[in-house]
């Protein structure tokens, strides 16, 4: 459940990973348990030798990535020089924006795991996020931590389901929705031009569906049963390319997640909204106010443009190439900005600086949560009954 941010710890939930997970965790792996031990050596084998290939692509294409950046915009020594302009006060003041953007999503956290206290989320998204920031893959492993340390709290699999499934639908409505948001100001503001017109109307149509099909799932079960079952035969179709067997059963599990989620989403929606939007606008003030205070007037780099390119920066990090995008999103995020500003170096500092308090930062706070998570006993199987909380759902397995 962490961001990711720009890497900064929102992207790893992921509503088809939740929904694959806890559909099957239920049954067995048919193909690996009918395959003799050869079989299931090599398939081992073949799976590590996948890993250490990712693991070295994202290393090869991070430091093209950053070399590219050092020679291109501006140098080290450059950067430090721009990094040592900084303030007490000007420190002070990125402390406290970091601090309000960590806990805006711990906020969110909350909202969408009826009976998690704001303390337990805080340990759980900055303990995921660690994971999500910095394995390759990460979204996936982060996914299987939310659902270990939600169980040792006493929260079932249905309810962890229920966390994931939700943040991580708000999350993708709002990162959706701010290209779009941002395209309309800079329209608004006489920066127009045909391409961005053609991404605002085709952003707004992909969004606009993404939420009706929600819609109608929620208001609907035989249409979500539908949909279950379309989602399978494309899933199965690819799968078929890849030389994978088919999926199945998604039918029942879309249904099951269904009556899961009206309840909460009843009750919740609009704080989610709210809260969500917060925290998405939260992190955009971190880079607006690293530009800010390194220098980059507002003549430079506007805001609405920064938050264009922030926007679609954060889109990047749906294709995992690296570890919550680290590289990708610098890369977007300086060639974007600096075309704006008379200073490269500036903008390189500023971006840097930038990932530093949003990616880094709750790389090495993640580690002390983690410790928290597991000598905190007293949190063992401390989660309240949902038909004490005020949130009536479906499927009331607690």
């Amino acid at each position: 459940m962490a961001r990711n941010p720009t890497g900064s710890g929102r992207e790893h939930h992921s509503s088809t990973t939740a929904i694959n997970q806890d559909q099957t965790s239920q049954r067995p792996d048919t193909a690996n348990a009918l395959a003799t031990p050869a079989e299931a050596e090599g398939t081992s084998l073949s799976r590590r030798a996948r890993k250490a290939l990712q693991v070295i692509l994202s290393l090869v294409l991070l430091v093209a990535i950053f070399w590219y950046v050092l020679r291109q915009f501006a140098s080290l020594s450059e950067v430090w020089a721009v990094m040592r302009t900084l303030t007490w006060g000007e420190i002070a003041l990125l402390a406290v924006a970091t601090i309000w953007n960590l806990i805006t999503y711990w906020i969110v956290v909350v909202l969408a795991t009826p009976g998690l206290r704001l303390t337990q989320a805080a340990v759980l998204t900055q303990s995921t996020t660690a994971v999500a920031n910095s394995v390759p893959a990460g979204g996936a492993v982060a996914v299987g931590l939310t659902y270990t340390m939600l169980s040792s709290w006493g929260f079932s699999k249905s309810r962890g389901t229920l966390s994931v499934v939700v943040s991580g639908i708000w999350n993708n409505f709002i990162k959706l929705g701010m290209p779009i948001l941002a395209l309309a100001i800079l329209a608004l503001q006489g920066e127009r031009s045909g391409g961005r017109l053609v991404a605002a109307i085709a952003g707004l149509g992909g969004l606009v569906g993404a939420i009706l099909v929600f819609a109608l799932i929620l208001k609907s079960e035989d249409f979500a049963r539908r949909a279950g079952l379309l989602g399978q035969r494309w899933t199965s179709a690819l799968l078929k390319v890849t030389r994978r067997g088919p999926v199945d059963g998604w039918d029942i599990a879309i249904t099951k997640w269904r009556g899961r989620v009206r309840g909460l989403v009843q009750h919740r929606w609009v704080a989610l909204t709210v809260v969500t939007i917060v925290s998405h606008v939260s992190l955009f003030a971190v880079l607006l106010l690293s530009l800010r205070v390194l220098g980059i007037s507002e003549a430079e780099v506007g805001w609405a443009q920064a938050l264009a390119v922030f926007a679609f920066a954060r889109l990047l990090t749906a294709i995992p190439l690296t570890p919550g995008g680290v590289g990708v999103v610098e890369l977007a995020l300086i060639a974007g900005l600096s075309r704006g500003s008379g200073d490269d170096s500036q903008v390189v500092a500023a971006v840097l600086l930038f990932r530093l308090l949003t990616y880094v930062l709750p790389i090495l706070i993640g580690g002390g949560t983690y410790v928290i998570w597991r000598v905190k006993r007293s949190w063992r199987d401390s989660a309240p009954p949902l038909t004490t909380i005020g949130v009536i759902a479906t499927d009331h397995a607690s």
